[in-house]
Formats: C-alpha cells, structure tokens, sequence
C-alpha cells in the first residue's frame, strides 16, 4: 500500500471508527428515552418481560442507530490498525455519558467530567502516534500472517487458558472474580477482531472485483468469527448478571483492548514499523483513556460534596467562606483602619497621660 493511498486509508478508518463511536453511544440513549416513554404510559416494561418497546420509534431508532455503529467499526478495521479503532471504541462510553446528563437528566459529576477529558486527550493522543499504513492489504499476506509461528503460538495459549477458565476457574472463583469471565471475553475477543480485519479485507477485495467468495480462507474466519462473539456475548453476561455494571465496564474495556493490542502486535507485526516515540505515545494514550473510564465509570454514583474534600482543603474553604462574610460587612478593606480600634483606644489613652505630665 502506498503512501498516500495509505494515509488516506488511515483517514477512513479513523472517521468510520469515531463515526462508530457516535452512533453507539447515541442509541443507548435513545433506547432509554423510547423505554422511559413507555413508562409513562404505563405499558409493561421490558424487565418485566414486556415487549411494547417494540412498537415504540425511538427504540427502533436507537437499534437503528446500534446497527449502523457496528457496522462502522466493522468497516474501520479494514481500513486502519487494530491498535487504534478498539481503543477508540472508548468514546461511545463518553458520548453515552454527555448525552445522558443533556437529554436523560442524569447527573455527571466532577470524577465524570474528567473522565470525559482523559478520555478525549487519551485518544488524540494515540491518533498522533498511531501506525498510518497498513501491512495487510489482501487475503493473500492474511494467510501468510495466520501461518507465523509467533501467531499460532498466541491463539493456542488463547484457547488453552480460555479453556481453563471456563472448566477450572469458572465453576470456583466465578462468582466472586470478576475477572475470571471477563478475561475469557476479552481472549477471545482478540482472536475475534483478527477475524473482523480478515473478512473486512476480504470484502474490500469483494467489491474490488475479485474473486474472493471462491477463498476457502475468507469462509474460516467467519466461521471463526461467528464462534468467538457467541462466546464473547455468552460470558460477557454472566458477568454483568453477576456484577455491577460500574466494574464489568472498565476492566472489561481494559483487559479486551490490552488483548487486542498484544495480538495485533503479534500478527501483523505494527509495533515493529514504530519508531519509540510513537510507541510511547501509544501507550501514553492508551493509559490515559483507561484512567478516564475508570473515572468515569467508578465513581458514576459518587455525589460530589465539599465533605469529601481533604482536610486541608475544607480548612482553606472555610477561611475563604469567612473572608468573603467579612467583605460583605464591611464596605471595602481600603477604608479598614490599619490598627485594631483597641489598640488605637489605648494608643490615644497613653497620648492623653503623656499631655497631662507634660503640662504639670
């Protein structure tokens, strides 16, 4: 791929995955303001096992909107790395969260807030410092990438340790790890978006005109794919049935991005092609995102009160809380004498005395 076909490559991928990341963070909202209408009407809700969602427009336009989202990432990883468009993947959560503080009236507090901006400044971050050409541009160097020791290497420890926990760490420690379930969504996953990368080449050289339905190669890895996200979906809730959403979210988002990072790393060899500043700065962005998230999504429910400042800082604001009554009572400090009027009382005392002496 050359130079300027792949930059704008990179720039395709790049809109479709914050495209992605528009969309899906606006259909959680309106499926929520479709099922809070139905609320209001009193019809059964959806928890309760009802199905009146379905005749109601805003919920089909948020699964519209859902649908259009997926296919949108799907289409970005055809187009720029792996190691960019999961992690932008993160700004669905931070549209989800401004749009539900604008149209649901929830509230985002302070912690909320900055995980938005970490969040921002996290992925600019590693949009400056990400790969901008691809080394995968056909089913052909796809297969030769498959075939790397290194590759095969990672999908059977993959396989071997998902295995594990689902048959020895899933009936023990299940129900009290959250990690236990969620790594399994997040190994899997990895192998997973490696499949959505092979097929979304392949449908690029679809539409190209060449015969790709006739590649046995393509047909594997939508086979593949389809096995890894039924795994994917099936344990991801079971942990959220076990846990809070507020947990699941961000180490679910850490450990599946983390995954992908390691596997793109693996087979289509991208860190190999970036000099250590861009690869710093990867990671630099990547942290920071994780660190907004967790912000975001740890201290969701946390009120923000002046009581939960430190100490030192309470002490400050109730000095500054006085010195502003102070101010109020009095006109200005510039007309304040410059001495207390005790001190002047007894000062001009003294000045009396001293008078008297003298004229005895």
């Amino acid at each position: 791929m050359g130079g300027a076909g792949g930059l704008a490559g990179f720039y395709v991928g790049l809109g479709l995955a914050l495209a992605s990341s528009a969309f899906i963070g606006s259909s959680f909202i309106l499926k929520k303001k479709g099922l809070l209408r139905l609320c209001r009407h009193g019809r059964a809700r959806a928890g309760q096992g009802g199905h009146a969602y379905l005749q109601e427009w805003l919920w089909w336009a948020g699964l519209l909107c859902m649908g259009v989202g997926e296919a949108a990432n799907f289409a970005a990883y055809a187009f720029a790395p792996a190691t960019l468009v999961t992690p932008l993947g993160a700004l669905s959560v931070l549209v989800s969260a401004v749009l539900s503080s604008t149209f649901l009236n929830e509230q985002l507090n302070v912690h909320g807030k900055i995980g938005c901006i970490l969040s921002i400044l996290g992925s600019t971050v590693m949009v400056i410092h990400a790969l901008q050409e691809e080394e995968v541009s056909s089913l052909e160097s796809m297969a030769e990438k498959l075939k790397d020791p290194g590759f095969i290497v990672f999908a059977v420890c993959v396989l071997v340790s998902s295995l594990l926990l689902i048959f020895v760490a899933g009936p023990r420690y299940g129900q009290s790890n959250v990690l236990v379930y969620v790594l399994v969504c997040s190994a899997i996953g990895s192998l997973s978006v490696s499949c959505v990368k092979g097929l979304g080449i392949a449908l690029k050289e679809l539409f190209s005109g060449k015969p790709v339905l006739k590649e046995p190669l393509g047909w594997v890895l939508l086979v593949c794919l389809v096995i890894c996200i039924s795994v994917q979906i099936n344990y991801l809730n079971k942990a959220l049935d076990i846990f809070n959403t507020s947990v699941v979210t961000p180490v679910y988002y850490v450990l599946f991005t983390t995954a992908v990072m390691m596997c793109s790393a693996i087979l289509f060899k991208e860190w190999q092609h970036m000099v250590l500043d861009n690869i710093i700065g990867t990671i630099s962005g990547f942290l920071t995102i994780v660190s907004g998230i967790f912000l975001l999504h740890a201290f969701r429910d946390m009120p923000f009160t002046p009581d939960l400042l430190p100490l030192f800082l309470q002490q400050a604001r109730a000095d500054l809380h006085t010195s502003w009554r102070s101010a109020d009572r009095h006109q200005s400090c510039q007309h304040q004498p410059l001495l207390p009027s005790e001190d002047k009382g007894s000062e001009s005392a003294e000045e009396d005395k001293e008078k008297e002496g003298e004229s005895v």
